[in-house]
């Protein structure tokens, strides 16, 4: 059921801010390589992973996000992507060596893949059916700007601390997107048995 007045556009703000974390995160660490690379002791070549196990990870995730939101409720499952990133994130901005460093930003990625997928559902879900086009329009604004605008803030956070922080940056961000889940969002019926997983594919 679509909801109405204020709680609509808190759960859209909510949705779209938890979305927007994924894709900056996407181009925020792009502009920080060199900066870990002389931090880790790492080869260019090797700092390249921490973009290419974000993007493969974001991959594998989304196909099976619809599947993850109808067996465990698409609210769960949205909750526990926006806390899987925010920890990441925090893990993230702690790592001493360069392949810890990718593991988390791999696990960063797999919680990002899913907060893509299940913020547009929700979006659909909280507006009445002839409003989901501005729905869908907005999400669109936020998916253009996050990439765009990720380099700009990186660069900002370089010029007045370390690398590290474009990554914790994404915790207090996290908390606040994570209470609005718990607090306005509905939860949709979850079906416990779902479909079966073709593990072979």
């Amino acid at each position: 059921m679509a909801e109405v007045g204020l709680k609509k556009w808190i759960i859209t703000i909510t949705v779209i801010t938890a979305a927007l974390l994924e894709l900056i995160d996407t181009t925020i660490v792009n502009v920080a390589l060199p900066q870990i690379q002389g931090n880790l002791g790492a080869t260019l070549e090797d700092v390249a992973w921490l973009s290419t196990g974000y993007a493969v990870a974001n991959v594998i995730i989304l196909p099976m996000s619809g599947w993850l939101g109808s067996r465990f409720g698409r609210k769960n499952y949205f909750l526990f992507s926006i806390i899987l990133f925010t920890i990441a994130s925090f893990l993230c901005g702690n790592a001493t060596s360069l392949w810890e460093l990718v593991g988390f930003r791999i696990l960063q990625g797999l919680a990002g893949g899913g907060l893509i997928a299940t913020a547009q559902a929700i979006l659909i879900e909280t507006w009445p059916r002839e409003d989901v086009g501005i729905a869908t329009a907005l999400f669109g604004l936020g998916a253009v700007v996050g990439p765009t605008v990720g380099p700009t803030i990186g660069g900002y956070i370089l010029e007045i601390t370390n690398w590290p922080w474009i990554f914790y940056v994404n915790i207090p961000v996290g908390i606040l997107a994570a209470y609005l889940t718990y607090t306005f969002v509905r939860e949709t019926p979850k079906d416990g048995k779902g479909m079966p997983v073709d593990w072979i594919g």
